[in-house]
């Protein structure tokens, strides 16, 4: 599994919606893709959640964006991420 790093900015309508409800509807979502959520926090500034996700690869991860983006009315930002030993690996390797 990679892990993939997801940045949310809410809509007007998505704030009106948030509850614990819908966070346990989002992750049955993504595990329905085979995917799975292993952290979210809210933040303030630019962006509003950050959402750490594991997904098989990037056609995945891009499925579980689009579906959450559908479901929430909430944009998303999605890039791969490399762990620091892994990233210090392919380092050596060029």
């Amino acid at each position: 599994m990679a892990t993939y790093l997801m940045f949310g900015q809410y809509s007007r309508e998505s704030v009106k919606e948030i509850s614990a409800k819908r966070t346990k509807d989002a992750m049955a979502l993504v595990k329905q893709y085979g995917g799975k959520i292993k952290d979210g926090y809210a933040m303030l500034g630019d962006q509003d959640l950050l959402i750490i996700l594991e997904a098989k690869d990037n056609s995945t991860a891009m499925q579980i964006s689009v579906a959450l983006s559908k479901m929430l009315d909430i944009a998303f930002t999605t890039a791969p991420a490399v762990g620091m030993d892994e990233f210090d690996k392919l380092m050596k390797k060029g």
